[in-house]
């Protein structure tokens, strides 16, 4: 199958700041989540895929469609039609009502005005937007604006869906709302997503697959499962009795506890030659008790806080 994203040391700079350095990774088609701080990259290797910028130096293809300077003006209008684009933004034209905002959203992706009309009903129906259609769209809710921005990049039934930060600005029903409908779009309808974000919570909820990019550099790409790899050395230590007494016991021996833990609960890391026995042990010996030694994965909120503070996943 052609890959969602098949990039070869893709930079792009401006002036003298490298916003891309040497992107090179290859990601199936499917939900991908593209994770990185504020400055990250994120934007820049999104108007790359757009064909809005081009990269300085490197090559790529999405969907097999050429990125870099070996696009020709088809290419261009091919991306247009492969790609919707919701923005952070709120890129909603004041004056319009709904359907009209749709509706110009897809002849601007080149579908002839009667062909666009009767999308942009289908698709605010399908959103939960159908009664609101004729209402102006500086009055919807915050919820409503994220769907009907979400309404135009989906107008024209695009193959691959570009959502930058889609839950920003929402309240945890509304965050619920949007998240349950990218996973149904691509579980249902086909579409490959990437969802732009810095939320970690987001991309756990709904993504198959992870690019980590900070600084403009890579810091790691695989499934979630991949990169929250199963540790044999670490547990979740459930405690009662005196907690501090056993934390004490367990730093004098030598072994690491990670932040962060619970009230009754300790997250453990065992150097080698150690058994979860020597947990009882420990235990025993200081007056506590242990209730429960479970395994402990690697979280994606440790991968990346690791990946972004050291540059390594």
């Amino acid at each position: 199958m052609t890959p969602l994203l098949d990039l070869d040391n893709l930079s792009r700079t401006f002036g003298a700041h490298r916003a891309l350095k040497g992107l090179t990774l290859r990601v199936p088609q499917g939900l991908v989540g593209l994770l990185g701080p504020n400055g990250a990259g994120k934007s820049t290797l999104l108007k790359i895929l757009m064909g809005l910028i081009e990269p300085t130096s490197g090559t790529g293809r999405l969907l097999d469609v050429p990125l870099g300077g070996d696009r020709d003006t088809r290419d261009n209008w091919r991306l247009r039609r492969l790609i919707g684009f919701m923005p952070e933004a709120d890129a909603l034209v004041p004056g319009l009502k709904g359907i009209e905002y749709v509706a110009l959203a897809g002849e601007l992706y080149g579908m002839p005005r009667k062909q666009a009309l009767r999308r942009a009903h289908e698709v605010l129906t399908y959103l939960d937007l159908d009664e609101a259609r004729y209402r102006a769209v500086e009055t919807y809710s915050a919820g409503m604006k994220q769907r009907a921005k979400l309404a135009q990049a989906l107008v024209h039934d695009p193959a691959v869906l570009l959502l930058d930060e889609p839950t920003s600005g929402l309240d945890p029903s509304g965050r619920d709302k949007m998240l349950n409908l990218i996973r149904e779009l691509g579980s249902l309808h086909g579409k490959s997503i990437i969802v732009s974000t810095h939320l970690l919570a987001d991309v756990q909820a709904v993504c198959e697959r992870v690019v980590i990019i900070a600084g403009g550099e890579l810091r790691g790409v695989g499934t979630v499962d991949e990169l929250c790899a199963r540790r044999d050395d670490r547990f979740r230590v459930r405690v009662g009795g005196d907690k501090s007494h056993f934390e004490d016991a367990l730093k004098a021996v030598g072994i690491e506890m990670i932040l962060p833990t619970a009230a009754t609960e300790l997250r453990v890391v065992l150097p080698p030659g150690r058994t979860t026995l020597d947990l009882f042990r420990i235990a025993a010996g200081c007056g506590a008790s242990i209730r429960a030694v479970l395994r402990d994965d690697v979280t994606l909120d440790e991968l990346f806080r690791t990946a972004t503070a050291t540059g390594a996943a």
